[in-house]
């Protein structure tokens, strides 16, 4: 049995040797394979510190586009503005020193037709004009007042016209403006505290009264049914369609004497004014 073993102690170490024989060493240049393989999985970061890999870059949303702040718009700055009805023929005299209102709704008819002007200008027209105003006045001294100026006016086709006081001078100005641009219409003004009759056929302007609120008058054109002839006490008249200013206009368009005519109305620069 002792021969026996030895010989198979001896078979083992020989099959042995052969398995080794049959392996692949691995040897320096494999180590150092397989460290360079396992060090790629690490990437350098900054510092000289090696961090986990990285995968491919990733996709950053664009930052939000900023609208930029609406530019306000410039308010354009008031410009010079003119309106004037007046044509040549359109003034008519007054025919007595009591018929300047008849007189007055002669010349404002003549500035709104536009069959050729001047259309309106008898003295029998005037007359019977004066009268219609007389009758829808109520006026101790029994003749024509604004009411009776205005109810013509609207009776006749130009209207509506209503009698309107103001109790300043520069916003009595600018409300009869105002009306005349908004209706292309003459405004009455009741002139010497409530004695005398002129139209306003026009004015001068720095802004459109319709689109500055705060518009100032320059200049305003009137008519004086009397030319030429005026009066001592208010001044001479202004030839037809002169263009005043208001400090000019100002010395014969005075607050109305309150006495002069039985009103509710309240102490004022009075206006024959177009409505729409």
């Amino acid at each position: 049995m002792t021969g026996a073993r030895a010989r198979l102690l001896a078979w083992f170490v020989a099959f042995a040797t052969l398995l080794s024989a049959c392996s692949s060493p691995i040897g320096v240049d494999e180590a150092a394979t397989n460290q360079q393989t396992s060090s790629s999985t690490a990437q350098p970061v900054a510092g000289g510190v090696a961090g986990p890999a990285q995968g491919p870059p990733q996709t950053t949303a664009p930052a939000p586009i900023s609208t930029p702040a609406p530019v306000p718009t410039p308010v354009a700055a008031p410009q010079a503005y003119s309106l004037n009805l007046y044509q040549e023929g359109d003034f008519v005299p007054q025919y007595t020193f009591d018929w300047c209102v008849a007189a007055s709704i002669q010349i404002a008819h003549n500035l709104v037709d536009d069959t050729g002007g001047g259309t309106w200008a008898g003295r029998a027209q005037q007359s019977e004009l004066w009268e219609m105003a007389r009758m829808r006045s109520s006026d101790s001294f029994n003749g024509a007042n604004p009411f009776g100026w205005a109810a013509v006016l609207t009776a006749v086709g130009m209207g509506p016209y209503e009698v309107v006081s103001v109790a300043n001078y520069g916003e009595a100005v600018r409300t009869a403006a105002r009306a005349m641009a908004t209706t292309g219409r003459p405004v009455g003004l009741v002139m010497w505290s409530g004695r005398h009759a002129w139209v306003m056929s026009g004015f001068e302007s720095l802004g459109d009264p319709s689109q500055f609120p705060d518009f100032s008058v320059r200049g305003i054109r009137v008519q004086d049914p009397l030319y030429p002839y005026g009066s001592g006490q208010w001044g001479p008249s202004p030839a037809p369609n002169s263009l005043l200013t208001p400090e000019q206009l100002a010395t014969q368009f005075v607050v109305r004497e309150p006495r002069r005519w039985s009103s509710a109305l309240p102490t004022g620069y009075l206006l024959v004014l177009p409505r729409p």
